[in-house]
């Protein structure tokens, strides 16, 4: 499966945020409101992720959107 080096970007960046914030990849799905493997698929560029979802994990890491995105 081909991954588009935007999603492999997004999963490196979350996988930092992530680890920055000392948050397991389950205690990081239970702040946002996903499963943990959702999460994992995310950090391994195997999922495209919506608006919403990156809505919801900008806030649970409180940081912005254009935060989050910004390293793209």
């Amino acid at each position: 499966m081909a991954t588009s080096q935007t999603l492999t970007k997004f999963g490196e960046i979350l996988r930092k945020k992530r680890v920055e914030k000392n948050l397991s990849q389950e205690d990081f799905a239970e702040l946002v409101g996903v499963h943990r493997t959702y999460i994992g698929m995310l950090e391994r560029a195997e999922k495209n992720i919506t608006l919403l979802n990156i809505e919801k994990i900008a806030n649970a890491l409180n940081i912005s959107i254009a935060e989050l995105l910004k390293e793209l």
